[in-house]
């Protein structure tokens, strides 16, 4: 995203650490305070929120090679909503706050990285919300699947179901058609 020198990369990266996270384990959950934020190697994290009669909701999954936190949290420095669910052994870069700021004040263009991921997450956000209300449970499955390639495999249906803002006895109906 952006060009960065080795020395650079060394020091930012000597500010962040690797954690495993085993599936089903929670990398942040509600009501917490958010000062990190993760980079995906390997695996697959789902966001959820709890609804006021206490129902889980899927807004968001984020693979491999993905930024994800709960941004709002961790710029408004406010207790998230949301929370970070492993959907499998997932292991990511786990970025402090500290090194973040270091990278906003000390990279060449670390500034610009940090609007360039705001972007891409207030794009798809919106896209997203835009989805939600403009196409068909249909056209919003074919675009997860495109999105979240093998996702099928990897996470529960009902999960999937919540995500695209359906029931599972619906999602069921949209993967038979599909065949």
């Amino acid at each position: 995203m952006i060009a960065i020198s080795d020395e650079e990369a060394d020091k930012f990266m000597s500010l962040c650490y690797r954690k495993l996270f085993k599936k089903k384990e929670l990398l942040s959950d509600d009501d917490r305070y958010i000062d990190e934020v993760y980079f995906i190697e390997k695996g697959i994290l789902r966001v959820k929120i709890t609804d006021l009669e206490g129902r889980e909701h899927t807004t968001h999954f984020a693979i491999e090679n993905q930024f994800i936190a709960d941004y709002n949290a961790f710029l408004t420095k406010k207790k998230s909503r949301y929370q970070l669910e492993a959907m499998e052994n997932t292991d990511v870069i786990v970025m402090p706050r500290a090194a973040i700021e270091w990278g906003y004040a000390n990279l060449q263009e670390g500034e610009k990285l940090g609007r360039l991921i705001a972007e891409y997450y207030f794009l798809y956000l919106d896209t997203r919300i835009q989805h939600l209300y403009t196409l068909l449970p249909i056209e919003r499955y074919n675009l997860m699947s495109e999105i979240f390639p093998n996702i099928h495999n990897r996470v529960p249906q009902h999960m999937i179901a919540s995500y695209l803002g359906i029931t599972p006895i619906h999602l069921s109906r949209i993967k038979k058609a599909s065949r």
